[in-house]
């Protein structure tokens, strides 16, 4: 297991932008993601991409508006967030592990997690 750090959580109005990260402390597996969870709901896939693929895959409900970008050298994943909406609201976590690629969305394919970071958008 490794270390995750996530930053960029914050207060925002519908509409506006955040940009999230996370830095690991070191490699563990193929891939890195995020997910999210609302209050009194699961928490749910929104984002991932292997350290060897430039190809990202996204949760249907932030395809278009969250691009999820990564700087290997920095062990560092971005999450761009546009177009946010009161929907989006969510303790926001980054994780790592090694997933194949039928199982880059469950959860219990990642061995580390971050703390999680506040996102809220006011409508």
């Amino acid at each position: 297991q490794v270390q995750l750090v996530e930053s960029g959580g914050s207060l925002v109005q519908a509409g506006g932008s955040l940009k999230l990260s996370c830095v690991a402390s070191g490699r563990d597996g193929r891939a890195m993601a995020w997910f999210r969870q609302a209050p009194g709901k699961e928490r749910e896939f929104v984002a991932a991409i292997r350290w060897s693929s430039d190809s990202p895959r996204y949760a249907e409900s932030v395809k278009g508006r969250f691009t999820l970008t990564r700087d290997n050298a920095k062990n560092t994943v971005y999450l761009q967030m546009s177009s946010l909406r009161p929907e989006d609201t969510a303790v926001y976590y980054c994780a790592a592990g090694n997933p194949i690629l039928t199982t880059m969305e469950r959860g219990a394919s990642y061995s580390s997690w971050g703390q999680g970071t506040q996102v809220t958008v006011s409508s």
